[in-house]
């Protein structure tokens, strides 16, 4: 059995893929099927570590981006894609898999394309409440379709008999409750002063990097500040908190960090009084599985248009507030955050809520249909 997975050009894209992935190795050995042999098709490897750890292949096919801003890109990028579609042809052909899975993005519509035109089945999934172009492009030519958000099932509509809300898969690491004392894994002896975590997701967010730095003062003054940066923004933002810190008394309760791994972001998850964080649609996922009360602040619409729809749905559970980027100022952000970190009936609502959203067991269900798709393929193809 071969499954070809593709999607990417974001986190958002790939660990979910990373997540069905687990499911699917889990599954095929717990129904005591022979291990699909898995390929991930998409312009880069985003995370060589854990391709390698789940023994899935990578091939490079590569694709254009899908604009919604002037750029002299926009005249080329069409020439990519069709490149890559070309490509990807030629190496599903040769692998011809039984069934592939997209997450959507701009690189996946090579292969999608690819897939379609050799007729190999295809499910999609979509993580936002506005699906992406891609999925949208390519829903005709799914035989499944799953979603996270069921504000997004509309946007389907022509084709809602393969259309299913299954929620958003999250990776095994970040379902599993730390094995250690969280706090004592960010060195953190004091067991009184609330933590905040700040998370700008693996790029960095330079708003949400500058409020912070804006109102570190007044932040460590009443709270533990573990503050993921983004790798492109690590140094730049120690520089500066050097700086608006030194002489301060409590600085040592700020923590910068590049990035946060899968076991400290769970222990931070964990040890959190609240999560000011982007509004992608994994990062809420793992928040929602974590029980973790959240302020989001979206990425504009101009910018993104699914990340501000994914926050106020998510919000009207009663699971987090959002901030729009453009009211973000270090007044607003620390009252929101004393709001929630001092009101421990809040906190306990907000977990309850966020339960709510939390689907433990999507990375499963799709995990099945593409062993049942790989099945049923193995079956017709097999002689009489």
């Amino acid at each position: 059995m071969r499954i070809a997975f593709t999607g990417g050009g974001s986190g958002g894209h790939f660990y979910p893929i990373i997540a069905v992935a687990e499911a699917v190795r889990e599954l095929a050995a717990e129904q005591h099927l022979l291990q699909p042999r898995l390929y991930y098709l998409a312009p880069d490897p985003f995370d060589e570590r854990l391709l390698f750890e789940l023994d899935i292949q990578f091939i490079r096919i590569p694709a254009g981006k899908l604009r919604r801003y002037a750029s002299v890109w926009n005249l080329f990028d069409p020439f990519k894609t069709l490149a890559g579609t070309l490509r990807a042809l030629k190496i599903l052909y040769r692998i011809f898999p039984d069934v592939v899975f997209s997450k959507g993005g701009y690189a996946s519509v090579p292969v999608v394309t690819a897939a379609h035109i050799l007729r190999i089945p295809i499910v999609l999934h979509d993580s936002d409440a506005i699906p992406g172009r891609a999925n949208l492009l390519a829903r005709k030519w799914a035989d499944r379709i799953a979603v996270t958000y069921p504000e997004a099932i509309p946007y389907f509509d022509d084709v809602k008999e393969k259309v299913a809300l299954i929620g958003h898969p999250v990776r095994r690491s970040m379902l599993t409750p730390p094995s250690h004392d969280e706090r004592s894994f960010f060195g953190i002896s004091d067991p009184a002063t609330p933590i905040v975590v700040f998370l700008t997701g693996s790029l960095g967010a330079k708003a949400i990097n500058d409020v912070v730095l804006k109102s570190l003062p007044d932040l460590v003054e009443r709270f533990y500040i573990i503050h993921q940066t983004g790798k492109a923004h690590i140094k730049e933002v120690e520089q500066t908190a050097r700086v608006i810190l030194r002489g301060n008394p409590k600085g040592y309760r700020y923590q910068p960090h590049a990035f946060l791994g899968d076991a400290a972001l769970r222990a931070a998850f964990s040890a959190a009084a609240v999560v000011v964080s982007r509004a992608g649609s994994g990062t809420i996922s793992e928040l929602a599985c974590m029980q973790v009360p959240s302020i989001l602040i979206p990425i504009p619409e101009e910018i993104s248009r699914d990340q501000r729809k994914n926050a106020y749905a998510y919000a009207r559970l009663g699971a987090a507030t959002v901030i729009e980027q453009a009211n973000l100022t270090p007044h607003l952000l620390l009252a929101e955050i004393e709001k929630i970190a001092a009101n421990a009936p809040l906190r306990r609502s907000m977990a309850q809520q966020a339960r709510r959203f939390c689907r433990p067991d999507a990375a499963r269900i799709l995990a099945q249909e593409l062993l049942r798709f790989g099945v049923q393929h193995e079956r017709s193809s097999s002689p009489s």
